[in-house]
């Protein structure tokens, strides 16, 4: 069906959903028996990943094929569009919750709990003064809060340099310099790898040199929520910017067509945004 028929494209029944339900079935399942100790635990997620990724390949290739044989018109572009438009949304509300939940436990537990220090002043209290970042009363195990300044900064630097080297492929793109297109992909993708590196040298030297846990009460559960849950988004991000990469490379995307890339360059920008925020409001203040 070409682009000028006037018709919404419409695919035929898939088995791909229902794949893609067994393989969260798989991994759902694996991740239970995992976190209970339990060996089975660990071959059901990884045959829930196996199917997962046999699904994404399978799915996401007939989507690309659908599109470069150009059963994709304006009326199912704008539809993508709307689609990936409510997904960030939906992803944007995600992170309000974490930021939701920082803010309430920072200006409202954290006084109501100095309140209840001044009645009931036992030794459950002793030692507690209410300042942020704190583990909560009644923790006593000594930690480091991380520092903005350093690798927190300089991953900073990195994602809003992502951001500009994404855009920059994104004009090559629409003047179809396909070459330069290619190399600030790949300078993109660079970018969001070196990122998730430093972010896993960051946990380590919070865990070996700052004592800084999952377990250290309020503060380290809200660090390691807020920015474990974004560094995930960066890896799956760096993930779709490598597909888009070898579509590039294999010469899918037209000038005039090519939500496939506006889509992820979307989603790295949401990202982008995301960081900037976690960084005034977990590592900053």
């Amino acid at each position: 069906m070409s682009q000028e028929s006037g018709h919404y494209y419409v695919p035929a029944p898939s088995m791909y959903p229902i794949i893609g339900s067994t393989a969260v079935l798989f991994m759902g399942s694996g991740a239970a028996l995992t976190m209970n100790k339990i060996e089975l635990g660990y071959g059901l997620l990884g045959i829930g990943f196996a199917i997962l990724i046999y699904m994404l390949f399978g799915w996401f290739g007939t989507v690309a094929r659908e599109s470069e044989s150009g059963k994709f018109n304006d009326q199912v572009d704008l539809s993508f569009r709307w689609g990936m438009s409510w997904f960030i949304f939906t992803e944007v509300m995600f992170f309000c919750a974490f930021f939701g939940a920082l803010w309430y436990m920072r200006n409202l537990s954290i006084p109501w709990l100095m309140d209840e220090s001044t009645v009931l002043g036992n030794e459950f209290w002793t030692s507690y003064d209410g300042t942020w970042p704190t583990a909560g009363p009644g923790v006593h195990e000594a930690f480091t809060p991380m520092g903005a300044w350093g690798l927190p900064a300089f991953n900073t630097l990195l994602l809003l340099t992502s951001g500009v080297t994404v855009t920059i492929a994104h004009w090559r793109l629409k003047e179809n310099r396909r070459d330069g297109l290619k190399l600030w992909l790949l300078a993109t993708i660079a970018l969001g790898a070196l990122f998730i590196g430093c972010q896993a040298y960051e946990y380590v030297h919070a865990y070996n040199d700052l004592n800084l846990k999952m377990t250290t009460g309020a503060y380290g559960s809200t660090f390691f929520m807020l920015t474990g849950f974004h560094g995930f988004h960066v890896t799956i991000g760096t993930i779709m910017l490598i597909v888009i990469y070898f579509r590039s490379a294999a010469g899918h995307f037209t000038p005039e067509h090519h939500f496939g890339f506006e889509g992820v360059a979307w989603y790295w920008h949401f990202v982008d945004v995301v960081w900037l925020g976690l960084f005034v409001f977990v590592y900053l203040m």
